[in-house]
């Protein structure tokens, strides 16, 4: 049973990563903590397991997207070479960060940013950006650790950051869902990595797990998203900008209401 549902999470995951250039993680996680309760994994550690298998199986779904979006010729490779240049460290940053703190407590913090970044990206989807996107080191390197930081923090492909902040730019629609999708591959593993290094010889760990990696889910929600990515990425390309904001607004809300009540 457990492995259908991990199969139905990687569609999803790579549905969402395609179309809105998010790593899947935001469907990932919470999926991952529930099953993971009902499998009875330790309290202490359940959350980050949640978290670090999320960046496992985003390494898998973004680089599926990444491909696809490039194909496309929807990549801005420009903007992504200085902000991975920031990203790589912000990740590992960001692992060491949230395994300082209570999984309780992380948990409520998604939900808030969730909702925080899906009210400001459907506010926003209504404004005419005229700015062209900075594309230096000295303004994109610091983002990109600020990226990497949050996102390996809450397992996520960086995307609910990325996609807001390149569409305060004049920059087609498909090029920010499509560099965002690559920014999330470096995120992805960068986190992935250190939460294995870190959770080396952590007691209390299920069986089949790789630091704070679970190996059965990785495995299931990979094989379904690799696929489930490409089929995103093609939708990114037929809908229009505005529905494709406002769709990805709606998603970030409601993983923020479950987050935080349910």
């Amino acid at each position: 049973m457990f492995l259908a549902v991990y199969l139905l999470a990687g569609a999803c995951a790579g549905l969402v990563a395609g179309l809105f250039g998010v790593g899947g993680g935001i469907v990932v996680v919470p999926v991952l903590v529930v099953v993971f309760e009902s499998q009875g994994f330790n309290s202490d550690i359940l959350t980050h397991m949640a978290i670090g298998t999320s960046l496992a199986t985003i390494v898998f779904t973004s680089f599926s997207s990444v491909l696809n979006h490039h194909r496309l010729g929807s990549v801005d490779w420009q903007i992504f070479k200085p902000m991975s240049a920031g990203i790589v460290l912000g990740a590992v940053i960001g692992v060491v960060t949230v395994l300082q703190l209570d999984g309780e407590l992380v948990k409520k913090l998604i939900g808030g940013f969730a909702i925080f970044v899906a009210f400001k990206m459907f506010l926003q989807s209504a404004r005419v950006p005229t700015k062209d996107v900075p594309r230096g080191y000295a303004v994109m390197a610091p983002v990109g650790v600020f990226v990497g930081w949050v996102s390996s923090i809450f397992g996520i492909g960086g995307g609910t950051l990325t996609v807001p902040f390149l569409s305060r730019y004049n920059l087609e629609m498909k090029k920010v869902v499509g560099t965002a999708a690559a920014c999330g591959l470096p995120i992805a593993i960068a986190g992935a990595l250190t939460n294995v290094a870190l959770g080396i010889g952590l007691p209390n760990r299920p069986e089949w797990s790789l630091g704070y990696v679970y190996i059965p889910a990785l495995l299931g929600i990979a094989l379904a998203s690799t696929y489930f990515a490409k089929v995103g990425a093609k939708l990114a390309h037929r809908l229009p900008a505005d529905i494709l904001k406002k769709l990805f607004s709606v998603t970030l809300f409601a993983v923020g209401l479950k987050f935080l009540f349910f």
